[in-house]
């Protein structure tokens, strides 16, 4: 279930502080393990990438996760992100008063 009342973490934030900062490794000591460009862990770590199925496969070998760990951290982001109506109850808001018992009486009636 995704969170409404806020965004949920960006998986460059859960990068760094649950897996680098704890085991005292660089960003570039961690590209440098994975064989990838140092600017694609820092756009990550700083959320201005996401996370694709290829970096979430090299993610999870490296440090003892799964891809599907990554994955659902972007897929999460994204959604809420891109939640229907996001712009006018605002950013991880409830729906406005009445909508869901509204919405509840009219699948009752049919």
């Amino acid at each position: 279930m995704l969170p409404e009342r806020r965004i949920p973490t960006h998986p460059g934030v859960m990068l760094v502080e649950e897996f680098l900062k704890p085991a005292g490794e660089t960003q570039a000591a961690f590209a440098r393990r994975l064989g990838i460009p140092l600017q694609r862990v820092n756009e990550i770590a700083k959320g201005k990438r996401g996370v694709t199925a290829d970096t979430a496969w090299k993610f999870a070998l490296a440090l003892g996760t799964t891809p599907q760990f990554w994955m659902n951290l972007q897929s999460n982001r994204d959604l809420a992100l891109n939640r229907p109506n996001r712009g006018t109850t605002g950013p991880g808001t409830r729906p406005a008063a009445g909508t869901v018992r509204k919405a509840a009486a009219s699948r009752k009636r049919r």
